[in-house]
């Protein structure tokens, strides 16, 4: 574990000295009778590295365009990167490359993986319960079917990092999130940008309530700094 990772995890009462003598957590293996913070813990031992490292990698590509489009060079990238994320304008581009704030980006992932306990997540890596429409994708079923007896596919990932990079580039492509981009671009406040998500869940209102109490009551905005 990053050691300043394992800091804050003891600083903020996740994790104790003696916790750290345990083995590793992996994502295949769920461990018995985990208290709510050793769950906690080990969420973010397992989403909190890779959600970081794929946060400054679309960090870094959003800035070089942005100071590319500002001062109108590599004109090719960016014409190629419109027509790959669909982007009307400039700055509709920029609002599909900006990452959201990695606080925003733990709490989906506590409420979609039941803080890093569901089936997908344990047996595809796949953090956020991302569907499959393609027969070609490596893919699980889902337990449920949609009316009609079709099953439903969710997509298999070799790695969380794969997973969160799927997470940014639906959010970053959908056409239910425009809001959600616009937001982002605007301000680094999770708790205005969350306010785009209204189509994100069918609950509309009451999952964005519910992402921006996971992100206050466990202080994930320190996670942003």
């Amino acid at each position: 574990m990053d050691y300043l990772i394992t800091v804050m995890l003891i600083f903020n009462g996740y994790l104790s000295q003696t916790q750290l003598l345990k083995p590793t957590y992996t994502t295949d293996v769920i461990p018995k009778n985990m208290s709510t913070k050793e769950k906690k813990a080990r969420f973010l031992y397992l989403i909190l590295p890779p959600t970081q490292n794929v946060y400054k990698e679309l960090m870094q590509r959003y800035l070089k365009i942005a100071a590319d489009i500002k001062n109108k060079e590599n004109k090719k990238e960016i014409e190629a990167l419109k027509i790959e994320y669909k982007a009307s304008s400039d700055e509709d581009l920029l609002a599909r490359l900006k990452p959201h704030p990695v606080s925003i980006t733990l709490a989906q992932a506590a409420m979609e993986s039941s803080w890093a306990t569901s089936r997908f997540f344990n047996e595809a890596n796949n953090v956020f319960g991302i569907w499959s429409i393609n027969p070609k994708d490596k893919r699980i079923a889902a337990d449920e079917q949609r009316a009609g007896k079709v099953t439903i596919w969710l997509r298999k990932f070799d790695t969380i990092d794969d997973s969160i990079r799927a997470y940014y580039e639906l959010m970053s492509k959908g056409k239910a999130f425009k809001k959600f981009r616009t937001l982002r671009l605007e301000t680094d406040n999770p708790f205005v940008i969350t306010q785009g998500l209204d189509k994100y869940s069918e609950i509309g209102q009451d999952y964005i309530d519910e992402i921006n109490n996971v992100i206050h009551h466990n202080n994930f905005t320190q996670y942003d700094k």
